[in-house]
């Protein structure tokens, strides 16, 4: 039986590990609060972020990191993306080291702007063919329902790929494989960021037209950043680019989506940080990536408006008009 240990008892991390147990594997969350973990084994549920999902008896949890490694053949790292340097720093030594790290995390890292296949890479000391990301449509509510979804995992090494689909492939949850990290990371990180503009002018009572407006020019900016970094286009079009986008923009249960709902009805960001009970990535992660696309020379400015929503205060409607304001131009730039 295949050994998996999941770094994050969060919603996504939780679920996660349910689709690894579902696909047959046995799984070893890891969860700083004891409280948490012995709700995990005790009850079989995750109470704080899942409640009423019962969790398959091969997954069990534990608040000790060299236990949860211990044998792992996959590591995944389910933790907010801001933290998963000083996290990883702390785990990487306990790792098998033939273990396959697996990011689950959709963020650019601030300051440095590296992807977290990056981060992984650096901190761990591993090579990128032993660091896979796992990205797609894939709302955790729904996935832990047991709804279908599909997924993409991405590796340099295609072999590594194809392992890791066979070890979350269930009835349910359906996992296609690319080697395409950087697009497949870009798409993710991406967009939270577009997720928060069509929530925001969901709060503002826009319509349907000005939010499909977004979401397309939003991937737009996607692939323009991904094509400067190397990616394939193709990756954006797929489950990883628009299908991801759609989800996250369209869903109530999307927290980034959730997030600009409450900044564009008036909420100061403070406000809505406080009536929001988990991570939105994009909340931080739009400055990253925007940080990102200045240093490759790409023009994002759905990016900058949301961060000049969000992090300079610029009130929501003089941000839409600066943006509807902008110079005309061809639909391919």
């Amino acid at each position: 039986m295949t050994r998996c240990a999941v770094y994050g008892t969060g919603s996504w991390g939780t679920t996660f590990a349910m689709v690894l147990a579902d696909a047959g594997c046995e799984v070893t969350l890891w969860g700083r609060r004891a409280a948490l973990v012995d709700a995990i084994n005790n009850g079989r549920t995750n109470p704080d972020y899942l409640p009423g999902v019962e969790l398959p008896a091969s997954v069990r949890a534990t608040t000790d990191p060299a236990e949860a490694a211990r044998g792992a053949e996959f590591t995944v790292l389910a933790v907010p993306s801001q933290t998963l340097r000083g996290n990883l720093a702390e785990w990487a030594p306990l790792l098998p080291a033939d273990t396959i790290l697996v990011s689950l995390m959709k963020g650019v890292e601030l300051g440095t702007a590296k992807r977290m296949s990056e981060v992984i890479e650096e901190v761990a000391k591993a090579p990128a063919e032993r660091v896979a990301v796992l990205t797609g449509p894939n709302l955790a509510k729904e996935v832990a329902a047991r709804q279908p979804a599909a997924a993409v995992v991405a590796c340099a090494d295609e072999s590594v790929a194809r392992r890791l689909q066979a070890a979350c492939h269930t009835s349910y949850f359906r996992p296609y494989t690319n080697t395409d990290v950087v697009g497949c990371e870009l798409g993710g990180a991406v967009k939270n960021v577009i997720a928060l503009a069509v929530g925001i002018a969901t709060g503002m009572g826009l319509g349907d037209n000005a939010k499909a407006s977004l979401i397309t020019r939003g991937l737009a900016e996607t692939t323009r950043l991904g094509l400067a970094m190397g990616a394939d286009a193709h990756t954006f079009a797929g489950l990883a680019g628009m299908g991801d986008l759609v989800a996250t923009c369209s869903s109530p249960l999307s927290r980034n989506n959730t997030f600009g709902t409450n900044l564009g009805r008036g909420m100061t960001l403070e406000e809505t940080i406080a009536v929001t009970k988990q991570t939105a990535e994009g909340v931080k992660s739009c400055e990253s990536v925007l940080d990102l696309a200045r240093r490759h020379g790409v023009d994002m400015p759905l990016t900058e408006t949301v961060v000049g929503i969000v992090h300079e205060g610029k009130p929501p409607m003089v941000a839409l008009k600066e943006l509807m304001s902008r110079s005309a131009k061809s639909e391919r730039h």
